[in-house]
């Protein structure tokens, strides 16, 4: 019995040393990207990111609890502009702050989680002309402390990410495409 025991315990010590060195082999930091072509030019897509108000209209993080708390405050929209959120363990609670906003090209976000993990990220948007249309990509990146290369370990970030982005440039292609 012991020795059945003593198997058990190295296995079991080999499996955690094995996600322990493919966790601290993972890059320290991340990036996701999604983009799309949309036909419609970069000035009519720009308001609808520069504005924390708007985001309801098309952001795939705004339905994910009905009962989430919004606050707003800084300016209106543009640089200075602050959203903050807290909700379900769907969306957590974090801040949101434009810190660049040069229209119609770019935009971007100073984002902080607090729940359920910590996190201090960018997000950028950058809208490119291409002839009747606009390319808008749109881009999270930041450090990832040993905790997050550990999830990582068990857990694919840029898809489970990448997917809230298709839905969110899905929509903005839909309010801004002309049939």
């Amino acid at each position: 019995m012991f020795e059945i025991i003593a198997i058990i315990a190295v296995i079991l010590a080999i499996a955690l040393a094995v996600v322990l060195i493919l966790a601290a082999i993972k890059p320290n930091s991340f990036s996701v990207q999604r983009a799309t072509s949309i036909k419609a030019p970069a000035d009519e897509i720009f308001p609808l990111i520069n504005d924390f108000h708007q985001w309801g209209t098309w952001s795939p993080y705004e339905n994910k609890d009905p009962a989430m708390k919004r606050t707003f405050s800084g300016a209106a929209s543009g640089h200075g502009a602050v959203y903050a959120w807290d909700g379900n363990n769907n969306v957590g609670s974090g801040r949101m702050e434009i810190i660049d906003a040069s229209a119609p090209s770019k935009i971007v976000i100073k984002l902080d989680f607090f729940k359920p993990f910590e996190g201090h990220n960018t997000a950028e948007f950058t809208m490119l002309p291409q002839g009747d249309a606009t390319t808008l990509t749109w881009r999270m990146h930041g450090p990832a402390p040993f905790m997050s290369r550990l999830m990582q370990v068990f857990m694919n970030l840029d898809r489970m990410i990448g997917k809230d982005f298709e839905v969110g440039l899905a929509s903005l292609k839909q309010l801004t495409e002309k049939p």
